[in-house]
């Protein structure tokens, strides 16, 4: 079928399968394995990433709030959905599509422990990173609730790392993984059931995979945008030239003249702007494309729907293809060129932009 959309993200499915073969071979083979696709499965189209992960024998999919797990349920995925933030206004859409939630306060807690219809919960602890989850202290009055409850079926305790990804911060991770264990051990005694227990996220799994316990949640690793070479990222995010034209020496580019040419040069303009989600600190200088395997750098302000490059190198014409990100530029360097995550530059892709799965 013939494409009409001038840029596209193309999603390589296979490189999605080896990431997350790659993960499991860190892992004993009765670990279970959640497949994290919130926030658009991270701007890859979490329908599509779902049905992938769908067939390659995961514990489940985990979700930001009931809506993302509606539009999954809505597209016929049969898996298993949590939700990590259920709110307190979704009882009835967690029921109706048959939504696993995380219980994480009190407030939740209560909500559900007064409804008596059946829900499969998991319960978060706080081990210090002081987003969510109950604190060690609270523990017994959780359990006493959860014990006079028993339409909630409590089938994993859990709780999330903060900076396993950071060799310096070892000790920090450390001493939450011990946490963990020895206040998951105490939920578990005090409960009188078996549960499954999970902490460890992509970092943990490459750098703490000896305490991976029943259960791990893979993000990003998924999507491969991180620093290990075995692992591929799966999206790159492709573009055209739309315009080509010659500017003289003192000419300006884009909106408030911050480019001023200082000899005569060839642009190009591509249909890209921070509405699809480029960041505007790409402007000037700090964001490069590859056109033909060559780095052509950003100039100007980046507007709404595009921006210009500098292609006075480059032999181009209207319509030619440029990377914005892929295999010779990853998201991982233009995470560290913007001081940021590639979490975030996946997630703020727009939807708007075509995926196309390969």
């Amino acid at each position: 079928m013939h494409n009409h959309n001038e840029t596209i993200l193309y999603v390589d499915l296979n490189k999605l399968k080896h990431n997350f073969n790659f993960f499991k071979s860190k892992l004993r083979k009765s670990t279970k394995i959640i497949c994290v696709v919130k926030a658009y499965a991270y701007g890859h189209g979490d329908i599509r990433i779902s049905k992938a992960v769908e067939k390659l024998n995961i514990y489940g999919l985990w979700v930001t709030d009931f809506e993302e797990g509606v539009v999954l349920r809505k597209s016929g995925v049969r898996s298993r959905i949590i939700v990590a933030n259920p709110g307190i206004k979704s009882y009835e859409q967690i029921l109706k599509y048959n939504l696993d939630i995380v219980i994480y306060n009190k407030t939740l807690l209560a909500l559900y422990c007064s409804q008596k219809k059946p829900v499969n919960v998991h319960i978060k602890l706080n081990t210090g990173m002081n987003r969510y989850g109950f604190n060690s202290h609270e523990i017994t009055s959780v359990c006493e609730k959860l014990n006079s409850s028993p339409h909630l079926n409590v089938l994993s305790v859990c709780s999330h790392l903060a900076c396993a990804d950071k060799k310096e911060l070892k000790d920090f991770t450390l001493n939450q993984l011990k946490k963990f264990s020895s206040v998951s051990k105490a939920f578990e005694k005090k409960i009188n059931k078996k549960l499954l227990k999970h902490i460890l996220n992509s970092s943990g799994v490459l750098n703490y995979s000896n305490f991976q316990m029943d259960m791990v949640r893979i993000g990003i690793g998924l999507y491969g945008s991180m620093k290990n070479e075995n692992l591929l990222p799966i999206s790159s995010l492709i573009s055209v030239i739309t315009q080509t034209r010659i500017i003289e020496k003192g000419d300006f580019v884009g909106y408030g003249f911050s480019f001023c040419a200082n000899k005569k040069m060839k642009i190009s303009i591509v249909p890209v702007g921070y509405a699809d989600g480029l960041n505007r600190k790409l402007s000037n200088g700090v964001g490069r494309v590859i056109i033909n395997g060559r780095i052509c750098k950003i100039i100007g302000k980046i507007s709404m729907g595009t921006f210009a490059i500098d292609t006075s190198e480059v032999n181009v014409s209207e319509g030619q293809k440029i990377e914005v990100f892929g295999d010779s530029l990853s998201v991982y360097s233009i995470a560290r060129s913007l001081n940021t995550i590639p979490y975030e530059i996946y997630s703020t892709l727009n939807r708007r932009i075509k995926r196309i799965y390969l």
